[in-house]
């Protein structure tokens, strides 16, 4: 066994470079055949003093022999070596995957399903994970993702580092540049859909996220169109909301990289903005990246406006996007919506409200009126949130009055301060910080007769009529589905509440935070992968909810990702080593999982080979 170098020409330009071939030897009859065992490439790049010894330890490695530690061959080519083998394997003709007749024609020497071995020469070699991956090619394929790749005009390897920029943002979030040394070190997923991820460019990653984002509208229509037909679900609902998401590094390239208010409360990193419209249903309709700074209230026209949901649709959203402008052209468009009311005056009488259950069993009290628009108002009163709002007035209260009492010791000390224009500089610091609690007090300050020391500070606390303090645990909704029962409305206007979750799931399971990329593009792109490893997701848990299993994606994926593919290698009485590769047995909560969505517990098949 030995490389060759061989010199030849591209077909276009007749531009002249070298390719390389691991070739064998042999003797047939009597004359010596060399054959092509491997095409390595035009890039294979390990310095020609390695060959002789990089040849040796891939011969080693297909004969089961423990390899003898060679100095001439270094890490990259160890490593080298151990790929190049367990390609060979795997093209090697497997006796689990021929039919009968071929194996009656095949050498008698292929490996059976019993052999006689030394147990002690079995070695496991080459763990890769293949749970998640298994079932989010599955999922995908269900979608028809790969052939809508191809009718987009995508090729082979594009479609392939598509799907692995996608399962790997399913299994392993994080930048391309992990997914990359993730699809190249510790993933099965190549094994599945017979592509080398090992010999794959990192740009070919960025490329395919390039091409992902250039057809997002055709994608996600096909997406959503799908998910209609896997679920019978009519397009009735959507559901608005924004998240964002910041930078690691001034991103001075990215035309969308502004300061703004971070979710994440990271003031010191600029930040890009992800808006979504999604279906009652939950499946992502229509995404789009705003600069860090976007109004939220601005983005609505912008996202719904071509969005072509069907005349009567409801469109749920809270109140930061609830502009009267806004309210006003989804009315003109022919928008039915819930929306979180902006008025600030709360009122609730439980002698006329109405009851309605929540899935977790919680009484809601429900108060309807009429404005004078002729919106339906529903003021809703939750015990739990009944529960936090007076832990909050009570924690605000506190914070206003220890100030207050810091001023009032101060005024009886030598050096404390008594300085008027100090102590109202003082007190409107706290009116601001604590604005919630202190729109109930009315606080006095007495000078004395020069008008430029305080003598004395009282105050008194009385509740504002319809405030939150006065009404803890109500919120208030507006819509104009007036012909609706309150409990329709209220279990309409819940589902933000998951919308909320889908935004977490983007956060922490898939990936979104932080972005690394430095070009508009890039950043589109990345978080794009995201919204669609989110759909994938939200198809394969809405499938295992209808049976019973409500886990987080991030508790689904640990539970998948206990099953590894492994090549188990033995050695024979005579000398001759033979190879099984298959995925290890799920365990049963994942046999479980396998059962539901109909996936096979061995993904990958099992592969036999006798060298």
């Amino acid at each position: 066994m030995f490389i060759r170098r061989s010199q030849t020409r591209t077909r276009t330009s007749g531009e002249p470079y070298s390719t390389y071939r691991l070739v064998q030897t042999s003797r047939v009859g009597g004359a010596v055949k060399q054959s092509t065992l491997l095409n390595l490439g035009s890039h294979f790049d390990l310095p020609n003093e390695e060959w002789p010894a990089l040849a040796m330890h891939i011969d080693e490695l297909l004969q089961g022999q423990k390899p003898l530690l060679d100095a001439t061959l270094s890490e990259r080519g160890r490593a080298l070596a151990h790929r190049y083998a367990a390609q060979l394997i795997a093209l090697r003709p497997s006796a689990a995957s021929i039919t009968r007749a071929e194996a009656a024609m095949a050498d008698p020497g292929e490996p059976g399903r019993f052999q006689e071995v030394d147990l002690d020469s079995l070695d496991l070699v080459r763990p890769r994970s293949v749970g998640v991956e298994h079932a989010a090619l599955s999922v995908m394929r269900q979608c028809g993702f790969e052939d809508q790749l191809a009718e987009l005009g995508l090729n082979r390897p594009q479609i392939a580092a598509a799907v692995g920029n996608i399962v790997g943002r399913m299994a392993h979030p994080g930048s391309e540049l992990a997914t990359h040394a993730w699809l190249q070190q510790r993933s099965a997923l190549g094994e599945l859909i017979g592509f080398d991820f090992e010999a794959m460019d990192l740009n070919r990653l960025y490329r395919a996220s390039d091409a992902l984002y250039k057809h997002r509208e055709a994608l996600q229509d096909h997406l959503f169109a799908q998910a209609q037909t896997i679920f019978g679900f009519g397009e009735t609902i959507t559901l608005y909301d924004l998240t964002n998401t910041y930078f690691e590094g001034m991103a001075v390239g990215v035309s969308k990289a502004k300061r703004g208010h971070s979710k994440e409360c990271r003031s010191d990193c600029p930040l890009v903005t992800l808006a979504m419209a999604l279906d009652g249903s939950g499946f992502p309709r229509r995404s789009r990246v705003f600069a860090g700074n976007a109004s939220e209230p601005a983005t609505l026209k912008e996202m719904l406006g071509g969005l072509g949901a069907p005349s009567g649709a409801t469109v749920v959203m809270d109140a930061g996007i609830a502009t009267e402008a806004n309210l006003t052209w989804l009315r003109a468009q022919g928008y039915h919506y819930v929306v979180v009311s902006r008025l600030r005056e709360r009122q609730f009488d439980p002698a006329l409200a109405t009851e309605v259950q929540s899935a977790g069993r919680v009484t809601i009290k429900i108060q309807r009126l009429l404005d004078e628009q002729g919106h339906a108002l529903l003021y809703c009163h939750s015990p739990a949130r009944e529960q936090k709002d007076r832990a909050i007035d009570a924690a605000k209260a506190a914070g206003f009055e220890a100030v207050l009492l810091k001023l009032v010791a101060g005024l009886g000390k030598p050096r404390g301060t008594k300085d008027v224009a100090k102590i109202m500089e003082r007190l409107g610091r706290a009116k601001q910080r604590y604005a919630r609690a202190a729109q109930h007090y009315q606080v006095e300050v007495t000078k004395d007769d020069t008008g430029t020391q305080v003598r004395a500070i009282t105050w008194t606390k009385r509740l504002r009529p319809g405030s939150a303090a006065m009404h803890p645990g109500v919120y208030c909704l507006r819509t104009t589905l007036v012909a609706l029962d309150n409990a329709t409305l209220w279990r309409t206007y819940t589902m933000l509440t998951d919308l909320e979750s889908v935004f977490r799931s983007l956060k922490t399971d898939l990936g979104l935070r932080p972005v690394f990329h430095q070009i508009d593009r890039r950043v589109e792109g990345h978080l794009f992968i995201s919204v669609l490893a989110y759909h994938f997701v939200h198809t394969l848990r809405l499938q295992l909810k209808a049976q019973g299993i409500d886990d987080s994606w991030e508790t689904l994926r640990e539970t998948l990702a206990t099953q590894r593919r492994v090549t188990a290698t033995l050695q024979r009485r005579d000398g001759r080593a033979v190879h099984v590769r298959k995925a290890t047995r799920p365990e049963p909560h994942h046999q479980r999982i396998n059962e539901i969505l109909g996936h096979s517990p061995n993904p990958g098949g099992t592969h036999r080979v006798l060298v």
